[in-house]
């Protein structure tokens, strides 16, 4: 995953001298979303009441639309969405297994790309060396990604990369899964322009190594992903970025999954791109 965690500061473990492009390595083994995970009380006990609510979606196929000249096929689009309503007209096309391009230059095409390119920093891909330098090379500007490509390799040392179960190549142990996903929960947009944009992402985050013996069990964590776009080369590119903690929700009593389950869920479930 792409360590970028803070907006300034200078802190330990932030990259300066890298032109606008801000990055920032987490502080301790296996956090690298760069927050401190929050405990849960063995003592608290929740009685919850589970409202289910159900949607039904009824598809209505018009394949005799054409003989009702009354309408005009427009009257069900003039209703907003609501604020937490998914948006968007078309998914971006993409190939299977790479990241999404041809974003539009709009702002809907700035809030696509940022959550699309924050699935690809939380990835897995990260975490070894051919596989880190396309996805930077693919969504940074090529300026912010020749000067941030020397900084990432020295992160994403083979000692950091020990610490957190993987080998020098990024590797797990055989009989092992290590886990790193980036989930968006929504997107927004604070500043806007056609040849820049600074979009904010809303994500959960999946990180920890899920086997026997481990020591760094997955865990989930929420934080706020800012990046700043620019309009490069017919299509919008990663010029800086920072995160934030939260805002996470109030964690639940679900039962912790074993190790083989994750690992199971993890084979079994793909990840998403996702084009708003």
């Amino acid at each position: 995953m792409s360590p970028g965690d803070g907006a300034s500061g200078g802190g330990e473990g932030e990259y300066g001298g890298v032109g606008q492009t801000r990055t920032r390595l987490p502080d301790r083994p296996g956090d690298v979303y760069g927050g401190a995970r929050r405990g849960r009380s063995s003592s608290r006990s929740l009685a919850t009441v589970v409202g289910v609510v159900v949607l039904l979606i009824a598809a209505i196929a018009f394949a005799n639309r054409g003989g009702d000249s009354s309408s005009d096929g427009n009257s069900n689009d003039k209703a907003g969405a609501a604020p937490t309503a998914a948006t968007g007209t078309r998914p971006v096309r993409s190939t299977p297994g790479t990241i999404p391009s041809g974003f539009p230059r709009n702002e809907q095409g700035a809030q696509s790309a940022a959550a699309n390119y924050a699935v690809a920093l939380g990835s897995t891909g990260m975490f070894k060396r051919d596989s880190r330098h396309s996805i930077v090379d693919a969504i940074y500007t090529p300026a912010a990604a020749s000067k941030l490509q020397g900084p990432m390799d020295q992160a994403y040392s083979a000692s950091f990369l020990n610490k957190l179960g993987l080998n020098a190549d990024g590797n797990a142990p055989a009989g092992s899964t290590f886990v790193s996903r980036t989930i968006p929960v929504g997107t927004k947009i604070t500043q806007y322009s056609a040849n820049d944009a600074k979009v904010s992402v809303w994500y959960m985050g999946l990180i920890g190594m899920s086997g026997q013996g481990s020591t760094d069990p997955v865990s989930s964590t929420w934080k706020t992903w800012t990046l700043e776009l620019q309009w490069s080369n017919g299509d919008w590119k990663i010029v800086a970025d920072s995160q934030t903690d939260g805002p996470a929700p109030v964690p639940g009593d679900d039962r912790a999954a074993a190790s083989d389950e994750i690992s199971k869920a993890i084979e079994e479930y793909g990840g998403f791109t996702y084009a708003r």
